[in-house]
């Protein structure tokens, strides 16, 4: 019988070691946390880790201290929370809704709506769409926007849903050597390779005044409940503190690549009233943009948040 050479078939294209297939680890809450109980609240998963629908609570009534432990409890636990049918919940009603949590921290680019502390993001043929892009709110900042309330005044007849990755399934599921690897990492984050392309010269100098940019832990500790996570994003995060172009450029897009794995991810589909709010350390989202020229009108308040270690 003639020898019969044989070679092992190639490799999937993505066959990387940052990236696996079959089982992944989808932890909804931190090692040691108790798992809540809900008396006041109707809570509906959309996945088994990220993400719940609440049901049974009028976000334009005011919230009791025990609604409102109960409330904050479900965002630690489920890190994003969709509120459906909420069409008395105006300005005033969002303003005190992420009060729950915190002071309102403007976005300094954001157009401003009519209610201070509230931005208003308006898009048409006119004005394109340009946040589907994964990120993390205000990480360019000292201290990041520890979560955000977004509430739906128009939207499209179809498309326009934004979706939410857990940054701690990121980090959960890296390999154990890129944990290492990557343990006490710092990393820049700096607005101006994303807001500064739509600005001039002197724009960018007036701006730069005020919003230096900054440095975080590659991988942080959840300010509440100590969880680690994954926290570099791809329009904000520049480079990797201490580390050659050539190094930095290859962990971080390994790194950033991280939050589009759909088992990490929550799809929400908005209808008219419908309101959410999200853990803005845990998560990331992205804005899908597949409704244009269709008109699409939401209004975000951005809740202020604390240096990250």
């Amino acid at each position: 019988m003639d020898n019969v050479v044989t070679s092992a078939a190639p490799a999937p294209a993505l066959d990387k070691p940052l990236m696996h297939y079959g089982k992944r680890t989808l932890d909804r809450i931190a090692p040691g946390m108790t798992q809540p109980d809900y008396l006041l609240l109707d809570v509906s998963p959309l996945t088994p880790h990220i993400g719940a629908e609440i049901e049974g609570v009028d976000l334009s009534h005011p919230i009791g201290e025990e609604l409102a432990d109960e409330i904050r409890q479900a965002l630690l636990e489920w890190k994003v929370l969709f509120f459906r049918d909420q069409h008395a919940f105006d300005p005033q009603s969002q303003l005190a809704f992420a009060g729950l949590w915190g002071q309102p921290e403007p976005n300094p680019f954001f157009p401003k709506a009519d209610t201070a502390g509230v931005s208003r993001l308006a898009k048409d043929a006119m004005a394109i769409g340009n946040e589907n892009i994964w990120h993390s709110d205000h990480s360019f900042m000292a201290a990041p926007a520890l979560g955000s309330v977004l509430r739906a005044v128009e939207v499209p007849s179809a498309g326009g849903d934004t979706l939410w990755a857990d940054m701690s399934a990121a980090y959960d599921n890296l390999s154990e050597s890129m944990k290492v690897r990557v343990e006490g990492l710092t990393a820049v984050h700096d607005w101006v390779p994303s807001w500064g392309a739509l600005m001039t010269e002197a724009q960018v100098s007036a701006h730069r005044e005020n919003l230096p940019a900054v440095e975080h832990p590659v991988v942080v500790r959840h300010p509440r409940t100590g969880r680690k996570l994954l926290y570099v994003n791809e329009p904000f995060t520049t480079r990797i503190v201490g580390s050659s172009d050539s190094e930095s450029r290859e962990l971080l897009d390994g790194l950033v690549l991280q939050a589009r794995i759909p088992e990490y991810q929550v799809r929400f589909r908005w209808q008219p009233g419908s309101v959410a709010i999200w853990d803005n350390i845990a998560t990331q989202h992205y804005a899908i943009n597949d409704y244009f020229p269709q008109r699409r009108v939401m209004e975000r308040i951005a809740i202020a948040g604390v240096p990250l270690s």
